[in-house]
Protein backbone atom coordinates (compact mmCIF):
# COMPACT_ATOMS: atom_id res chain seq x y z
CA UNK A 1 0.00 0.00 0.00
CA UNK A 2 1.40 3.39 -1.00
CA UNK A 3 1.90 6.25 1.45
CA UNK A 4 -1.19 8.16 0.34
CA UNK A 5 -3.33 5.05 0.54
CA UNK A 6 -2.01 4.30 4.04
CA UNK A 7 -2.95 7.81 5.16
CA UNK A 8 -6.46 7.47 3.75
CA UNK A 9 -6.88 4.02 5.27
CA UNK A 10 -5.83 5.33 8.69
CA UNK A 11 -8.13 8.33 8.41
CA UNK A 12 -10.98 6.07 7.35
CA UNK A 13 -10.44 3.76 10.33
CA UNK A 14 -10.28 6.69 12.74
CA UNK A 15 -13.39 8.24 11.21
CA UNK A 16 -15.29 4.97 11.53
CA UNK A 17 -14.45 4.71 15.23
CA UNK A 18 -15.32 8.38 15.78
CA UNK A 19 -18.74 7.90 14.17
CA UNK A 20 -19.40 4.99 16.50
CA UNK A 21 -18.57 7.20 19.48
CA UNK A 22 -21.31 9.29 21.05
CA UNK A 23 -19.02 12.30 21.43
CA UNK A 24 -17.09 12.01 18.17
CA UNK A 25 -13.69 11.38 19.79
CA UNK A 26 -11.63 8.21 19.65
CA UNK A 27 -10.05 7.25 22.95
CA UNK A 28 -6.60 5.73 23.36
CA UNK A 29 -7.96 2.28 24.19
CA UNK A 30 -9.64 2.13 20.77
CA UNK A 31 -6.48 2.85 18.78
CA UNK A 32 -3.68 1.30 20.80
CA UNK A 33 -2.26 -0.54 17.80
CA UNK A 34 -2.13 2.55 15.59
CA UNK A 35 -1.67 5.30 18.17
CA UNK A 36 1.77 6.18 16.84
CA UNK A 37 0.39 6.43 13.31
CA UNK A 38 -2.39 8.70 14.55
CA UNK A 39 0.22 10.94 16.16
CA UNK A 40 1.98 11.10 12.82
CA UNK A 41 -1.24 12.19 11.14
CA UNK A 42 -1.66 14.84 13.83
CA UNK A 43 1.82 16.16 12.99
CA UNK A 44 0.60 16.56 9.39
CA UNK A 45 -2.50 18.48 10.45
CA UNK A 46 -4.90 15.67 9.57
CA UNK A 47 -5.86 14.62 13.10
CA UNK A 48 -6.70 16.70 16.15
CA UNK A 49 -5.42 15.52 19.54
CA UNK A 50 -7.67 16.49 22.43
CA UNK A 51 -6.40 19.38 24.56
CA UNK A 52 -6.82 19.82 28.30
CA UNK A 53 -10.34 21.27 28.15
CA UNK A 54 -11.54 18.63 25.72
CA UNK A 55 -10.08 15.87 27.88
CA UNK A 56 -11.82 17.31 30.94
CA UNK A 57 -15.16 17.25 29.14
CA UNK A 58 -14.52 13.74 27.86
CA UNK A 59 -13.59 12.58 31.35
CA UNK A 60 -16.88 13.89 32.69
CA UNK A 61 -18.71 12.20 29.83
CA UNK A 62 -16.92 8.88 30.21
CA UNK A 63 -16.98 8.88 34.00
CA UNK A 64 -13.24 8.18 34.09
CA UNK A 65 -10.05 10.10 33.43
CA UNK A 66 -9.36 10.49 29.71
CA UNK A 67 -5.66 11.12 29.09
CA UNK A 68 -5.69 10.98 25.31
CA UNK A 69 -8.24 11.24 22.51
CA UNK A 70 -8.21 12.06 18.84
CA UNK A 71 -10.50 12.87 15.94
CA UNK A 72 -10.12 14.01 12.36
CA UNK A 73 -9.12 17.62 11.88
CA UNK A 74 -11.15 19.71 9.41
CA UNK A 75 -8.44 19.10 6.79
CA UNK A 76 -8.43 15.37 7.54
CA UNK A 77 -12.21 15.23 7.20
CA UNK A 78 -12.11 17.07 3.89
CA UNK A 79 -9.28 14.90 2.54
CA UNK A 80 -11.22 11.74 3.33
CA UNK A 81 -14.42 13.18 1.84
CA UNK A 82 -12.58 14.25 -1.31
CA UNK A 83 -10.92 10.84 -1.68
CA UNK A 84 -14.26 9.05 -1.36
CA UNK A 85 -15.94 11.38 -3.84
CA UNK A 86 -13.25 11.62 -6.48
CA UNK A 87 -13.63 9.08 -9.32
CA UNK A 88 -10.77 6.62 -9.56
CA UNK A 89 -8.71 6.76 -12.76
CA UNK A 90 -8.75 3.63 -14.85
CA UNK A 91 -8.53 2.27 -18.35
CA UNK A 92 -11.13 -0.48 -18.14
CA UNK A 93 -14.33 0.30 -20.04
CA UNK A 94 -17.56 -1.04 -18.56
CA UNK A 95 -20.65 -1.76 -20.58
CA UNK A 96 -22.95 1.29 -20.47
CA UNK A 97 -26.42 0.97 -19.00
CA UNK A 98 -29.39 0.69 -21.33
CA UNK A 99 -30.14 4.07 -22.89
CA UNK A 100 -26.61 5.35 -22.35
CA UNK A 101 -23.69 5.63 -24.71
CA UNK A 102 -19.99 5.66 -24.01
CA UNK A 103 -18.64 9.11 -24.84
CA UNK A 104 -14.90 9.79 -24.96
CA UNK A 105 -13.89 13.41 -24.61
CA UNK A 106 -10.54 15.06 -25.23
CA UNK A 107 -9.05 17.02 -22.31
CA UNK A 108 -9.97 20.29 -24.04
CA UNK A 109 -13.53 19.06 -24.52
CA UNK A 110 -13.78 18.09 -20.86
CA UNK A 111 -12.48 21.53 -19.86
CA UNK A 112 -15.13 23.17 -22.06
CA UNK A 113 -17.84 20.92 -20.61
CA UNK A 114 -16.85 21.81 -17.06
CA UNK A 115 -16.96 25.51 -17.92
CA UNK A 116 -20.44 25.00 -19.37
CA UNK A 117 -21.62 23.08 -16.30
CA UNK A 118 -20.20 25.76 -14.03
CA UNK A 119 -22.68 28.21 -15.55
CA UNK A 120 -25.66 25.87 -15.15
CA UNK A 121 -27.43 28.03 -12.58
CA UNK A 122 -27.23 31.11 -14.82
CA UNK A 123 -28.01 29.66 -18.25
CA UNK A 124 -31.45 30.22 -19.81
CA UNK A 125 -31.26 26.87 -21.64
CA UNK A 126 -31.19 24.26 -18.86
CA UNK A 127 -28.44 21.65 -18.67
CA UNK A 128 -29.71 18.09 -19.11
CA UNK A 129 -30.55 16.35 -15.86
CA UNK A 130 -27.74 14.17 -14.56
CA UNK A 131 -25.05 15.58 -16.86
CA UNK A 132 -23.16 17.30 -14.06
CA UNK A 133 -23.01 14.04 -12.08
CA UNK A 134 -21.76 12.14 -15.12
CA UNK A 135 -19.01 14.72 -15.61
CA UNK A 136 -18.07 14.58 -11.95
CA UNK A 137 -17.71 10.78 -12.00
CA UNK A 138 -16.03 10.61 -15.43
CA UNK A 139 -12.96 8.37 -15.59
CA UNK A 140 -9.68 9.30 -17.18
CA UNK A 141 -8.15 6.89 -19.70
CA UNK A 142 -4.55 8.05 -19.45
CA UNK A 143 -3.37 5.85 -22.31
CA UNK A 144 -5.85 7.27 -24.80
CA UNK A 145 -5.90 10.72 -23.19
CA UNK A 146 -9.68 10.70 -23.04
CA UNK A 147 -12.35 11.20 -20.41
CA UNK A 148 -14.98 8.46 -20.35
CA UNK A 149 -18.62 9.31 -19.69
CA UNK A 150 -21.85 7.35 -20.10
CA UNK A 151 -24.50 9.72 -21.43
CA UNK A 152 -28.11 9.59 -22.51
CA UNK A 153 -29.16 11.12 -25.83
CA UNK A 154 -30.54 14.16 -23.99
CA UNK A 155 -27.26 14.62 -22.14
CA UNK A 156 -25.27 14.34 -25.38
CA UNK A 157 -27.44 17.04 -26.94
CA UNK A 158 -26.75 19.20 -23.90
CA UNK A 159 -23.01 18.63 -24.35
CA UNK A 160 -23.37 19.67 -28.00
CA UNK A 161 -25.06 22.88 -26.85
CA UNK A 162 -22.18 23.59 -24.50
CA UNK A 163 -19.69 23.00 -27.31
CA UNK A 164 -21.73 25.32 -29.56
CA UNK A 165 -21.35 28.07 -26.95
CA UNK A 166 -17.64 27.31 -26.86
CA UNK A 167 -17.37 27.43 -30.65
CA UNK A 168 -19.23 30.72 -30.93
CA UNK A 169 -16.86 32.33 -28.43
CA UNK A 170 -13.54 31.16 -29.83
CA UNK A 171 -12.73 27.47 -30.38
CA UNK A 172 -14.56 25.24 -32.86
CA UNK A 173 -12.35 22.16 -32.33
CA UNK A 174 -14.37 20.75 -29.43
CA UNK A 175 -17.70 20.97 -31.28
CA UNK A 176 -16.20 19.69 -34.53
CA UNK A 177 -14.68 16.63 -32.85
CA UNK A 178 -17.95 15.88 -31.06
CA UNK A 179 -19.93 16.19 -34.31
CA UNK A 180 -17.49 13.93 -36.13
CA UNK A 181 -17.38 11.27 -33.40
CA UNK A 182 -21.06 11.21 -32.41
CA UNK A 183 -22.95 12.96 -35.20
CA UNK A 184 -24.51 15.57 -32.91
CA UNK A 185 -24.29 19.29 -33.65
CA UNK A 186 -26.28 22.07 -32.05
CA UNK A 187 -28.08 24.59 -34.24
CA UNK A 188 -30.32 27.08 -32.42
CA UNK A 189 -33.87 26.99 -33.73
CA UNK A 190 -35.39 30.35 -34.71
CA UNK A 191 -37.82 31.70 -32.14
CA UNK A 192 -41.06 32.79 -33.76
CA UNK A 193 -43.67 34.98 -32.12
CA UNK A 194 -46.88 33.30 -31.03
CA UNK A 195 -50.06 34.27 -32.94
CA UNK A 196 -51.25 36.37 -29.99
CA UNK A 197 -47.95 38.22 -29.82
CA UNK A 198 -47.95 38.73 -33.58
CA UNK A 199 -51.46 40.26 -33.46
CA UNK A 200 -50.43 42.60 -30.65
CA UNK A 201 -47.39 43.72 -32.63
CA UNK A 202 -49.44 44.33 -35.76
CA UNK A 203 -52.03 46.33 -33.81
CA UNK A 204 -49.35 48.51 -32.25
CA UNK A 205 -47.79 49.15 -35.63
CA UNK A 206 -51.15 50.07 -37.19
CA UNK A 207 -52.01 52.46 -34.39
Amino acid sequence: MRGGEQVLAALGALDERARASVHGWVLAADVLSVKQQVRGLADRGLVEIAGREDRAELSAWEGTVVLWAARLSPAGHDLLLYARTRPRPGTAVDEPDAGRRLVKLLPSQMAALRLFLGLAGRLRVPVAAGLAEQARTARSDHGARRWLLYLTEEQMESVAYGFWLHRMTGSAMEANHFARDYGITHHPAPLRASPATARQTTTCEES
